[in-house]
């Protein structure tokens, strides 16, 4: 058991730094603290090196730059008052618009932390450096603190330009959904990693194996969901001969009292093993990507059944997410599913029974949206389009055992297509058409389809 700390100190670490690009306030601290310290370390040169000419600095009299710093103070700390409206109002949009859950990806834009924080930054070092001005006519003002001032507004000037247009482009559909599903797929990176690690030691027949009546049980001691897992972790938190079942996975939401892992043979220090056990399982207030894929794909279906509601009514904002979630399992459905058990040092073993397989990550993927699409002929077709697309991109790499789900999914739309009342029958043709092994790739016309 020694050397415990590592793995939970990981997990700590990470979860920490998740937290930090997801905040608002974090960032924009530091960036004050290093306004401040800026402040004190310009005042400390300019007293040291006294009145005398530096070369690269701006020299104006006490008056001048009062009056200077002054306006840049109040400047700056207006323009906070402005960028946090916008700040607001961009996050209004993004949860009325495309979904709540949405609304992470525009707290945790670092160009608004960083202009944010620059601006208060800015102002704070205004603030501290004008005490340090004599005020007197005849004094020249510290030329290093001006001159660090005026860089500082210039600096915040063009960042502020910059948030602009960033901010613009942030809130085109597009955008949005190109930057989770690059979430999603550095998520995906990561679980490839970890099959490479894991495939050496799995053994199939575990997964099976009974629970025994006495087997130890770890609660959870929070409401939340589970947002990362440390494997190594959990099997080193237990004794040799051990195996360790995780009685829920990545992405779930669990309730306080409920089973969190099972444990068996019970270990005979079963309060310091469940310490340890729960400092590899972190529990978070809110749903997180760390090691959630299928939050990826939750994210963009939630926005393309906004775009398909009455009150929004945006069917090209559908067919977009469509093919991002295309692209996404395109990339998924190659990953091979991590092993169910796998067996580590000492007979220590780790039964994930109820982890995600690729068949249900399809189900998430299109079965709302699917349910959404007959009344929209060209959602439908975008969806059929999508689905024979990664059909023939399975069977390109001999992995079969995913058409059915599928192909499911192209006949359960097909059925409910023929069922929407008003549906032209050349429309149905036409979708008809698109479900067939000759569909075409592109948006063409029903002539081409059907030709």
């Amino acid at each position: 058991m020694r050397g415990r700390p590592g793995p939970a100190l990981r997990l700590a670490l990470s979860a920490g730094s998740y937290r930090f690009r997801e905040s608002l306030f974090l960032l924009p601290l530091l960036l004050v603290a290093v306004g401040i310290v800026l402040a004190l370390v310009a005042a400390a040169l300019d007293r040291s090196l006294g009145a005398d000419p530096i070369p690269m600095t701006l020299g104006m009299s006490s008056n001048a730059a009062i009056w200077l710093l002054s306006t840049v103070a109040g400047a700056t700390i207006t323009t906070v008052g402005v960028v946090f409206s916008l700040t607001v109002v961009s996050l209004q949009l993004a949860s009325s618009q495309f979904s709540p859950r949405v609304m992470r990806s525009f707290i945790r834009d670092r160009v608004s932390q960083v202009v944010i924080g620059m601006l208060v930054s800015t102002f704070v070092y205004c603030v501290l450096t004008l005490p340090n001005i004599s005020g007197e006519a005849s004094e020249p003002a510290p030329r290093i603190s001006l001159t660090v001032a005026v860089v500082l507004t210039v600096v915040t000037v063009v960042l502020i330009i910059a948030h602009l247009d960033h901010l613009a482009r942030r809130l085109q559909v597009g955008h949005v959904a190109r930057d989770i599903a690059a979430e999603g797929h550095a998520v995906i990176d990561a679980m490839l990693r970890a099959f490479e690690e894991e495939q050496r030691a799995t053994d199939h027949e575990l997964e099976k194996a009974p629970v025994p009546p006495d087997a130890f049980t770890v609660e959870a001691a929070l409401d939340g969901w589970i947002s990362q897992v440390d494997t190594k972790g959990l099997l080193a938190a237990v004794p040799p001969g051990t195996t360790v079942r995780l009685e829920t996975r990545i992405g779930a939401y669990i309730h306080r009292g409920e089973p969190l892992v099972l444990i068996w043979p019970r270990p005979d220090d079963g309060e310091a093993v469940a310490r340890r056990v729960g400092g590899d399982i972190v529990i978070s207030d809110a749903r997180t990507m760390q090691q959630d894929v299928d939050f990826a794909i939750r994210q963009l279906v939630d926005i393309g059944l906004r775009a398909l509601s009455s009150a929004i009514n945006d069917p090209s904002t559908a067919i977009e997410i469509i093919l991002r979630i295309g692209s996404l399992l395109r990339r998924l459905l190659l990953v091979p599913p991590l092993p169910r058990a796998v067996v580590h040092d000492d007979g220590r073993v780790l039964v994930r029974p109820w982890d995600l397989d690729q068949e249900e990550y399809i189900e998430h993927g299109f079965d709302q949206l699917r349910q959404a699409a007959p009344s929209q002929p060209n959602v439908a077709a975008a969806l059929l389009r999508v689905l024979r697309m990664l059909i023939s991109h399975v069977q390109q790499h001999g992995l079969d055992q995913y058409v059915p789900a599928l192909q499911d999914q192209i006949d359960l739309l097909l059925d409910a297509l023929r069922d929407t009342p008003h549906l032209h029958p050349d429309d149905l043709a036409r979708l008809e058409a698109m479900a067939s092994e000759k569909t075409d790739p592109a948006d063409h016309s029903l002539r081409r389809v059907r030709d």
